[in-house]
């Protein structure tokens, strides 16, 4: 399986539904944690193009937020290849 890192704030409601899923589907994942840091989240959006949380990487690749994550998931076969499943 492919390496998961996700990027959130603590109380942001789209990141804990991230994870929920993430969980739910027994997929492991390292959670950095950037709670109001703004140099952290400008840093992401230098890279992703995205200035708000979750940010999602599977292995080196960006796939979004919290909305993406949940799109992806309605395609069961691309779903489990991008987390190499």
């Amino acid at each position: 399986m492919k390496e998961v890192h996700i990027y959130t704030w603590t109380f942001c409601p789209f990141c804990i539904r991230a994870k929920r899923l993430l969980d739910k589907e027994a997929i492991p994942y390292k959670e950095i944690v950037i709670d109001g840091d703004q140099a952290a989240l400008s840093a992401l959006k230098t890279k992703t193009g995205s200035g708000s949380v979750p940010q999602i990487f599977v292995g080196e690749d960006f796939i979004g937020g919290c909305d993406e994550l949940h799109a992806l998931h309605r395609d069961k076969d691309a779903f489990n290849a991008r987390f190499g499943r």
